[in-house]
């Protein structure tokens, strides 16, 4: 049986992750099989497992759903972490660009776009969630997804313009669209062949 975690969250996102009448923390407790005790004055989380919990992963979806929360998500995407295919990606952006406050607001500027454009179409084209919070991007989704995804955050931190990263995305998409297709006919090499004698290549998808 796993133990009790403990984390923490913005005070800020407390409220969220209560919900109103205690909602969003049962529903969390409902969905992982978890007790969720929450301090509202420190934004300090205990996490611990049910002595019926019937999913030994309970306490560390219930982690990571409070974890992207706390990073800005809304509840509702954050619980799609229910699912053992769909991860949390916490991209801690001093890392990367160092502690200056202007060049924190300028990239995560330049992440976002004008109007919210260039975010909603890394989230569309890579088919992720993703929530600019504080000093992080976090991004919800299933591995290959999150990976692009990141990979087209990380060049726009290096400058890459936003024409190039849309070029990337589209290139991805198609990569990951030509994957599923062989998946789902059972195709494991480059080459398909139709009965016709036709052959197309991964370039004809594209």
């Amino acid at each position: 049986m796993p133990g009790t975690e403990y984390i923490k969250i913005p005070q800020k996102r407390v409220g969220a992750l209560i919900g109103s009448k205690g909602e969003v923390k049962k529903t969390i407790e409902k969905a992982t099989g978890t007790y969720i005790d929450i301090n509202s004055d420190d934004g300090a989380v205990d996490i611990s497992p049910r002595e019926d919990m019937e999913d030994p992963l309970g306490v560390w979806n219930a982690n990571h759903i409070v974890k992207a929360i706390g990073r800005g998500f809304n509840p509702e995407v954050a619980l799609k972490l229910v699912d053992d295919d769909v991860y949390l990606e916490i991209i801690k952006l001093p890392l990367l660009i160092g502690k200056s406050k202007n060049a924190l607001a300028r990239y995560k500027g330049r992440i976002i776009g004008k109007d919210g454009k260039t975010r909603e179409i890394i989230m569309e084209m890579a088919e992720v969630d993703m929530a600019v919070y504080g000093k992080t991007v976090s991004l919800i989704g299933h591995i290959d997804n999150i990976m692009i995804a990141k990979e087209a955050i990380e060049m726009i931190i290096k400058g890459s313009r936003h024409k190039s990263v849309y070029g990337f995305l589209e290139q991805k998409q198609n990569e990951l669209k030509l994957k599923e297709f062989k998946s789902i006919v059972g195709i494991h090499d480059d080459k398909i062949e139709f009965k016709d004698g036709i052959d197309f290549t991964e370039e004809d998808f594209q």
